[in-house]
């Protein structure tokens, strides 16, 4: 995670979002957050009418992380086999960085507290979902690369396909949080997800030894 802010507000959306990762939404009290941010509960109502507009500020803190991360992992620049792999490395990086910093496997924040808020706050539930669609962009974007090159097979619905990914890897995520575990997400993310989409691995190698003989060729040349 980022360097805790000075800036009242920031320090709020700080604090609220290692805690909610840690435990959960419904298990952090606004008094615990205000306690830990070193702020007086009457700053907090200045700033948030109430802990779920708190919720909705760590989530939009959270997306711009991930969307910085994400531009720059899912580029066009580079092959989209190569996108899938750094995304699922990046996933594991992230966990381990935060379980080190927290204490615990700490899952996927978004998913946690859609669990607990979806079907309660509707302003929260539609973050959520636009969350969701934005990382599944994500993907259908890279699914697409793939099936132009003819590494995944060529009747692939890739909006679908992009829709199961994510469900893969919030479900892995959430199968480490209750194992306190990161070793499957480390080993075996990415061939979970090559198979899912199922990657024409003979074609790929082909793909990467005929790249590598190009940039060896204009080295040499």
């Amino acid at each position: 995670m980022s360097r805790p802010p000075t800036n009242t507000k920031e320090r709020l959306i700080h604090t609220a979002t290692e805690l909610i990762w840690r435990d959960s939404y419904n298990a952090v009290s606004v008094d615990e957050i205000c306690a830990a941010a070193d702020v007086k509960k009457g700053s907090f109502y200045h700033y948030f009418p109430s802990k779920a507009h708190l919720a909705l500020a760590t989530m939009d803190s959270c997306m711009q992380e991930m969307k910085a991360d994400y531009n720059d992992i899912f580029s066009k620049s580079r092959p989209p086999l190569e996108r899938f792999q750094l995304m699922a490395r990046h996933v594991f990086d992230k966990q381990q960085e935060i379980s080190k910093e927290l204490g615990h496997v700490c899952g996927c924040p978004f998913a946690t507290l859609g669990s607990e808020l979806a079907a309660k706050d509707e302003e929260i539930g539609q973050k959520i979902s636009q969350i969701c669609a934005d990382k599944a962009a994500y993907y259908e974007s890279a699914l697409s690369d793939l099936k132009a090159e003819g590494l995944i097979p060529a009747h692939t619905d890739v909006k679908n396909k992009a829709e199961e990914i994510f469900a893969l890897v919030v479900g892995q995520l959430l199968m480490a949080r209750i194992k306190n575990d990161l070793s499957f997400i480390e080993h075996h993310l990415e061939e979970s997800l090559f198979n899912l989409m199922g990657v024409d691995m003979s074609k790929a190698k082909k793909k990467a030894a005929q790249k590598s003989k190009k940039q060896l060729e204009s080295i040499a040349g």
